[in-house]
């Protein structure tokens, strides 16, 4: 009997169209691991007006991701836009309503990666890329980078880190992803699915 396929999460919030583009790239590089499946979760926005609510089916793109996605995961893949050099406020809502999976260890041990878009080319990828994994170091995951074997990581004018995958997106999301960005978010992708897969193998 073939034991199922590795589930992982690409969690992510996007605006304007370019995390979420990111976040197909990270699927596609996921799902070129035999084995594997790329599970995109969206998050939904939050307001000031308490008033304000969301559907409950997002009217495009992915689903919202339920914290059961977080125990049945076997890796994370997190994605969100810049907001002064930090992830944007609703994945911030989101994990802080996970106390519970903290507590229980959910996530400890597996592995996870990040990754961002821009607005403006020196919009804060790094500090955002890295003060998003503040919280999956705290769930005790194993953070993920792009290594120097990837040769794109020299020549990048758009986006790319070791830190993470990052695109430069445009005032208005209308850079289109670079060849250079959706190599590395692909590849990032790849990484982490294939980290997945040699773990759970242990």
């Amino acid at each position: 009997m073939n034991s199922p396929n590795l589930s992982i999460l690409v969690l992510y919030y996007s605006r304007h169209g370019s995390t979420r583009k990111m976040a197909e790239l990270l699927a596609q590089g996921i799902e070129s691991v035999a084995g594997c499946d790329a599970l995109l979760r969206t998050v939904p926005a939050i307001s000031t007006v308490t008033e304000a609510t969301e559907p409950e089916i997002p009217a495009q793109g992915a689903p919202y991701v339920e914290l059961q996605d977080l125990a049945d995961c076997a890796g994370l893949a997190f994605g969100s836009p810049t907001r002064f050099g930090n992830m944007a406020s609703p994945l911030k809502y989101f994990w802080d309503g996970t106390s519970a999976q903290w507590l229980a260890g959910t996530l400890a041990g597996k592995p996870a990666c990040v990754f961002t878009s821009t607005g403006s080319l020196h919009g804060g990828q790094e500090s955002t890329l890295l003060t998003m994994m503040m919280p999956l170091l705290h769930h005790g995951m194993m953070i993920l980078g792009l290594p120097y074997t990837h040769p794109e990581l020299m020549t990048t004018s758009s986006g790319g880190t070791p830190y993470g995958a990052s695109h430069w997106s445009g005032l208005n999301g209308n850079h289109p992803i670079s060849d250079d960005s959706r190599t590395l978010t692909i590849a990032l992708g790849r990484r982490l699915a294939e980290t997945a897969q040699k773990l759970r193998s242990r």
